[in-house]
């Protein structure tokens, strides 16, 4: 989203839902990498506590914290979950230390008092991963046509705003739908039984649900501007243990830079834990973009947009100010990889 651009940036980045990234595929990729020497007695812990959503993961498939970070007698423990809102619930009691979402998940937890910061922004990819869809041989023609007609995403995920971007496109508004709050699985299942007329699929299921021929996609996210996601960690970890979290973002980053040269290898990696065939967890690799960028002021802006659309909806019952959940910039300097780049 465009914002107005103030010279002082607030460092961060992404990866996405369905990878969320990681490195040590050194000598894979032709980018060079970024590892900054970490020293033990500089971290407050002795376990890190990794948040995931389904469909596998990179970092968590690769190994590569596990890799990093063992010699600093440092273990990992990985807690897998639906979708953001729920990760974020977990951040809130303790029970994660850092994790990805998309744009909405943070906005919702912040206006709930989850004492999270950003730490990393990527951007969005093709938009061609999320979609409106309905079945083949559906009445439903149109965006339009879901005026009053059952729609199935779950609240408080970045399918949330893809949605009303969508029916705001069409002359329409959330509440002239019947909002049917389902996880992505479970709209998954709820859309395959015919038990709703229309749902909001991302992949994987989106590309699973291509390839067999029976969805009709009314709307996808192609050229419908979004913030991408965010990483995020919880406030007391990441002010304690700037030297870990730089060492987390850079193998982050690192193996961003890899899996966008090589989606047929990521795809390979991931599909024996996804349980997905390996063509279309690659036309789904294509779809992303995986590297970090700078959280920068017109990153942060285009967040408070959301967040202030979502209040003017009355989605969210606080106004909230988006910085009230970052860091100085100096703090995101500590940790921000040299290599992050615009």
């Amino acid at each position: 989203m465009v914002a107005i651009s103030r010279k002082r940036s607030f460092l961060m980045f992404l990866v996405a839902g369905v990878f969320t990234l990681s490195t040590s595929l050194v000598g894979c990729s032709s980018q060079t990498t970024e590892k900054t020497a970490v020293t033990s007695s500089n971290i407050k812990t002795k376990v890190l506590k990794m948040g995931y959503q389904s469909a596998g993961d990179i970092v968590k498939v690769k190994g590569v914290l596990e890799k990093r970070l063992k010699p600093l007698g440092i273990s990992v423990e990985w807690s897998k979950f639906a979708a953001g809102p729920q990760l974020l619930e977990a951040m809130n009691v303790g029970s994660v230390d850092f994790g990805f979402v998309g744009e909405t998940p943070p906005i919702f937890a912040q206006a709930s008092g989850v004492p999270f910061v950003y730490v990393a922004s990527s951007k969005p990819g093709t938009g061609e991963g999320n979609a409106v869809v309905v079945e083949k041989d559906s009445p439903i023609k149109t965006v339009a046509d879901l005026k009053g007609k059952g729609l199935a995403f779950q609240r408080a995920t970045a399918q949330q705003y893809f949605v009303v971007k969508v029916l705001e496109e069409a002359g329409l508004k959330l509440s002239d739908v019947k909002h049917v709050n389902l996880t992505p699985l479970e709209t998954r299942a709820a859309f395959e039984r015919k038990s709703v007329e229309a749902a909001v699929i991302g992949d994987p299921h989106l590309a699973l649900f291509q390839k067999t021929g029976r969805v009709r996609i009314l709307r996808d996210g192609k050229n419908i501007t979004t913030q991408g996601g965010y990483w995020l960690g919880s406030r007391k970890f990441v002010k304690e243990n700037p030297e870990l979290v730089k060492a987390i973002l850079e193998e982050i980053n690192n193996i961003g830079k890899w899996a966008e040269e090589n989606p047929r290898e990521v795809a390979e990696l991931i599909s024996p834990e996804a349980k997905i065939d390996v063509p279309t967890l690659e036309l789904v690799s294509k779809r992303r973009l995986y590297t970090l960028r700078p959280l920068s002021e017109e990153v942060l802006s285009g967040q408070q947009k959301i967040a202030d659309l979502f209040y003017e909806q009355k989605f969210i019952t606080k106004k909230i100010n988006i910085k009230d959940a970052t860091l100085s910039p100096e703090q995101y300097a500590a940790f921000t990889p040299t290599d992050v780049k615009p």
